[in-house]
């Protein structure tokens, strides 16, 4: 008797019981994960400023629940040319949908967008 067609069965069952729990769930808290890269012969002032303008959002728009950064400590150089990263927290995705088009946020765009070399955003419901 060929077992194959079992044991193949079987496994697949378990890869898709398994990976269902890795699909992406719609409910938790909501992170919004922005690193920036900026333009060469950007100033230190500059940065700062823009540095403060981000952080000044969590008091502007009132869905973000926490706002954290950082700026490059790596060992190894493998940041890409990304300096200073942000972690944006919302109670749900819905969070970062009022967050994206509100005014506070528009307008620390413009102050960035200048001096922006590139961006990276990743965006995810956090797991346990």
């Amino acid at each position: 008797m060929n077992r194959f067609p079992l044991a193949a069965a079987l496994a697949l069952a378990l890869l898709f019981s398994a990976g269902s729990s890795l699909r992406a769930d719609e409910s938790g808290p909501f992170r919004h994960f922005v690193s920036f890269q900026f333009k060469a012969g950007t100033s230190e002032d500059k940065i700062h400023e823009i540095v403060t303008g981000f952080l000044a959002l969590k008091g502007k728009i009132d869905t973000i629940t926490g706002l954290e950064w950082g700026g490059t400590e790596n060992v190894e150089p493998r940041n890409d040319g990304f300096t200073h990263s942000f972690l944006v927290s919302f109670r749900d995705k819905a969070g970062l949908e009022v967050y994206l088009p509100h005014p506070a946020h528009q307008e620390f765009v413009k102050l960035l967008r200048p001096h922006l070399e590139k961006v990276y955003v990743f965006d995810y419901t956090a797991k346990q």
